[in-house]
């Protein structure tokens, strides 16, 4: 079958009644996610995942999987959209990738034009996810071809890759974020080893013998952690919401940002490509290259409209580029996909090489239905302008005891064991003061999910090399992703010792 045969066949998934409520569904909790200031697309997602596994209960495990992983796209992308809105309304970034958003969009707003930037920012996204899909249909076979040849040693390698990409990258302490890494993987060893059966950390707590349920650990940082952060932190959102007035932008605005829009797709989707870059790095560089090339650079910060529609292209763009890795490698590389990784494997489907060989309808169905969900998302975006600006407006005391019961009741409806309830509460404190102290939540959640995998890939390699580690030097392969991870770490170090200012990430 050729790719195109492939398409069509996703796209027949994609189009069941169903699977278009899923997307539906998706995309407009992302955007209102997306709206809504602190939340952002890895706190919606982990919130989801618990949910979604109870809307498919009905499903086959194949049709559940598809179903409940389509929704869950449809948020990640759908988020990049709603992050837009409070940027250019408020001067407060939805999620962490649209703050570039607010040095223009804000201006604008204060101009009289929020209108025309949401109107370009919502055309900008759609054609980003168009352009990063496109990337994504024809890279998505020859790259799990390729990962197929892979041993355990350059498995293991990668993985080391992935774990060193997103520490490299990650809040503002690169060795706060390696702490965290070694945490997230030190809290992936607990339960009974796989191979001897022996105990290790559960500390005779029966609970803990399966190992800590990952869901738990990330809706409890996360979703539960923003909770503490708006209570403790009394963190409210006290901006002046911009008036809109005309919505649709003038021939000039879609003039002006043609090409900003176009450079800003390209450019955000090969960043998205790299493990541990992210939306944020994405939305940087494409607002850096357009204020470089621009004629009147001054305009850049005084609601220039190339200030939106590049940085806005290149988020959305980015989420579509990070689906390759995930796809193709099993590698996340940005703390939603890692997220997204873990619902994966929650329905017993493990990405990677052998997804597109062993699960065609799964794969290909998420891909088309990222198009179907774009659509839906021009669609929802150009009217509703108005009123995602009021979803804004939702005090705190709604929104808060709304976190808590969608957090309890979906993780107690995953395993219906009141530890995990306790567990929750004790992550969501944990997650406050972590974030309150500048440790990166996304490598620990990273390190849990890939801890199990690492080990076994490591074990493998060890048992055919008889015990010598040299194997992960002797492998060419898996010598060039070691030595591209100790780069990745070790520029940004430099950078930092030379007094430079490095581009974090702290998305997810």
């Amino acid at each position: 079958m050729s790719t195109l045969d492939y398409v069509v066949h996703g796209l027949g998934t994609a189009m069941q009644w169903h699977n278009v409520i899923f997307v539906f569904l998706g995309v407009l909790i992302g955007t209102v996610v997306g709206v809504l200031p602190g939340i952002g697309p890895m706190s919606g997602v982990a919130l989801l995942i618990p949910i979604t596994a109870t809307m498919t209960a009905g499903l086959g495990p194949e049709e559940a999987a598809t179903s409940s992983i389509i929704l869950l796209a449809g948020v990640y992308y759908g988020a990049m959209y709603g992050g837009s809105t409070t940027s250019i309304l408020l001067n407060t970034p939805g999620e962490s990738s649209s703050v570039v958003t607010t040095l223009d969009g804000y201006q604008m707003a204060k101009q009289g034009r929020a209108g025309a930037a949401l109107a370009i920012s919502a055309i900008g996204s759609f054609v980003a996810g168009i352009i990063s899909l496109i990337g994504l249909i024809f890279l998505a076979r020859p790259l799990s071809a390729v990962a197929i040849k892979f041993g355990p040693a350059e498995y293991f390698s990668l993985m080391v890759l992935g774990l060193l990409a997103i520490s490299g990258l990650a809040g503002k302490s690169m060795v706060k974020a390696l702490i965290m890494t070694a945490f997230g993987l030190l809290l992936a060893t607990i339960g009974i080893d796989n191979v001897s059966g022996v105990e290790r950390f559960t500390f005779g707590i029966p609970e803990l013998y399966q190992g800590l349920e990952f869901l738990t650990v990330a809706v409890g940082t996360f979703a539960v952690g923003e909770v503490f952060k708006t209570i403790l932190g009394r963190e409210g959102n006290d901006g002046e919401i911009a008036k809109i007035n005309r919505i649709l932008p003038t021939k000039q605005d879609m003039k002006d940002s043609a090409a900003p829009i176009a450079r800003g797709s390209v450019l955000g989707f090969f960043i998205g490509l790299l493990p541990g870059a992210g939306a944020i790095l994405a939305s940087f560089f494409a607002y850096i290259v357009e204020k470089k090339i621009s004629k009147h650079p001054e305009k850049f910060g005084k609601g220039a409209i190339e200030g939106v529609a590049s940085p806005e292209s290149a988020n959305n763009a980015a989420s579509g580029g990070a689906m390759i890795p995930l796809l193709t490698l099993g590698i996340p590389s940005s703390g939603t996909t890692a997220i997204l990784m873990g619902a994966f494997i929650m329905y017993n489907v493990q990405p990677g090489p052998l997804l597109f060989q062993d699960h065609p309808q799964l794969a290909w169905g998420v891909i088309a239905s990222m198009f179907v969900g774009n659509l839906m998302l021009l669609i929802l975006n150009m009217p509703l302008v108005k009123v995602f600006a009021k979803v804004i407006e939702t005090p705190s005391k709604y929104l808060i005891p709304l976190i808590i019961v969608f957090s309890v009741f979906g993780v107690y409806a995953v395993q219906y064991s009141t530890f995990d309830l306790l567990l929750i509460m004790g992550c969501g404190l944990a997650g406050y003061f972590l974030s309150k102290n500048d440790y990166p939540l996304a490598p620990l959640v990273l390190g849990l999910i890939l801890g199990p995998m690492m080990e076994n890939n490591m074990r493998r390699a060890l048992t055919i090399s008889n015990g010598d580690f040299m194997i992960f030097l002797q492998k060419p392969v898996s010598l060039v992703f070691l030595i591209i991870g100790l780069i990745w770490v070790t520029i940004p170090l430099i950078l930092k010792l030379r007094g430079k200012n490095v581009l974090i990430n702290e998305e997810g």
